[in-house]
């Protein structure tokens, strides 16, 4: 089991930054693909990025490619979603994900079995 604690959300002005960090508890942390997720109000929570087991394998979602960056390490538990150029449309609750499968190459909620509580990102105009 792992357990994920998001942090590192807030407000922020369009074209600004935000470093999300999500800590996971347990021995284990290497062996879970991890992503981010988000939710906007009145929406369905949707992909924003993913990483493979040993980091070598990342993919994006499309409204954000180019201005999200996820990492991880292992060594401390951690993954993070380092944001630049926000803007109003990433306005959204943020969720750690956790999944112990080795199917990198699809991402949908179903997969994974472990979220965070969510982190609130507000990006002001």
């Amino acid at each position: 089991q792992v357990q994920l604690v998001e942090s590192g959300g807030g407000l922020v002005q369009v074209g600004g930054s935000l470093r999300l960090s999500c800590g996971a508890s347990g021995r284990t942390f290497s062996t879970y693909r991890m992503a981010w997720f988000r939710q906007a109000p009145g929406k369905e929570r949707e992909f924003v990025a993913h990483i493979s087991q040993n980091g070598g394998y990342t993919n994006y979602a499309d409204s954000v490619k180019g201005r999200f960056t996820i990492s991880r390490d292992d060594a401390k538990n951690t993954v993070t979603l380092q944001m630049n150029s926000l803007k109003p449309e990433d306005t959204a609750v943020y969720y750690c994900a956790a999944s112990r499968d080795y199917n990198i190459y699809t991402v949908d909620t179903s997969q994974f079995g472990h979220w965070g509580q969510g982190t609130q990102v507000t990006v002001s105009s």
